[in-house]
């Protein structure tokens, strides 16, 4: 048997305990960063480690990254200091191979069209040159071309590094913590009466539940562990998607006709959110967010044998996510933190 390698993992919230959960079952020995005290007994009875610090923490995190074989970044994409702290880490290690897989979002695809309309433009991870188009100043992209630049110019083929882009993600992850653009879309339904989208609503997405996202991690992990540092070096951008694109309309569509069958809404056709409103959306993002386009195909991750086996987006919305949400007693005012995607 092959020993497994140590990981320190850096993200224990929706995508993260589920990629924890998978890594754990497969026998890797992870360690765990942890912000709050009273997190640390839940990661440790699922059997990982913890550190207890932020991503703030320069030298902790070099340290733990030094010491492990693979890190994974799962906290957010939008924190360049961590970022650069792991790749500091590495370098100080001196290891030969060592694996950091790190999570940016489709976010940095989408389109400046604001009107809402779809678009015919497709990134393929296989053509790495089709995401290296995209705009320095997109979102995720600034902190994405500082990560590449470092690992280029300071670890090269001595290092294995993979970006992992993931489209709108759903489901209900181990801990029963829910995703963010088609649950908030819900919650504004509940409050409000209707279902609504941001824009025309004839952008779309692709979709992926979080078990399979996170299978999709261990799969491109494997794919690391077995490849030389200069093939992994060829193009380190992957997506994971289902195979199913659905626009914001027909998302609005689904969250009313689910509402409607748990007796919530009597008229489920979705309409127009005016701006006005966008503060119980995700504030000025809200268009960004929900109302345009980021369209790609998971090329790579298919061609290593991984393939969606989850129920889909809105089989999981009605069975899954609607009865979370009707539970939850907050008055829901808005999505105001940084969303993953």
């Amino acid at each position: 048997m092959v020993e497994k390698g140590s990981v320190f993992l850096l993200g224990s919230g929706f995508i993260g305990l589920e990629i924890l959960k998978e890594l754990l079952a497969e026998g890797y020995n992870v360690t765990t960063i942890v912000r709050r005290e009273d997190a640390r007994a839940r990661l440790e009875k699922m059997g990982s480690k913890t550190i207890l610090g932020s991503l703030d923490d320069d030298h902790l995190i070099q340290d733990a990254a030094a010491a492990a074989d693979i890190i994974i970044h799962t906290a957010t994409a939008d924190h360049k200091p961590s970022a650069m702290s792991i790749l500091d880490g590495m370098a100080k290690s001196g290891k030969i191979g060592q694996i950091y897989i790190h999570t940016s979002g489709c976010s940095a695809l989408t389109d400046t069209n604001d009107d809402g309309s779809y678009s015919e433009k497709i990134y393929e991870d296989d053509k790495p040159e089709t995401v290296d188009s995209i705009a320095d100043d997109a979102p995720h992209r600034l902190i994405d071309l500082a990560i590449l630049k470092k690992y280029r110019t300071e670890l090269g083929a001595k290092a294995k590094l993979s970006i992992v882009l993931p489209p709108i993600i759903y489901g209900v992850n181990n801990a029963n913590l829910l995703s963010i653009q088609v649950p908030t879309m819900a919650r504004f339904a509940i409050k409000h009466g209707y279902a609504g989208y941001a824009g025309k609503g004839k952008a779309v997405w692709g979709h992926v539940h979080v078990s399979d996202l996170a299978r999709g991690y261990l799969t491109i992990l494997h794919f690391m562990e077995s490849a030389s540092g200069e093939k992994v070096l060829e193009n380190p951008y992957f997506f994971i998607e289902n195979g199913h694109e659905h626009s914001w309309e027909e998302c609005a569509t689904e969250v009313g006709k689910a509402l409607r069958l748990a007796g919530k809404m009597e008229d489920p056709t979705p309409k127009e959110i005016p701006s006005e409103l966008y503060s119980y959306l995700f504030q000025e993002w809200s268009v960004a967010v929900i109302g345009r386009n980021a369209r790609n195909r998971a090329n790579r991750l298919r061609a290593l044998g991984w393939e969606a086996r989850e129920k889909s987006t809105f089989d999981s919305l009605v069975s899954d996510e609607i009865p979370i949400l009707l539970a939850e007693k907050t008055d829901f005012q808005g999505y105001g933190k940084a969303v993953a995607s």
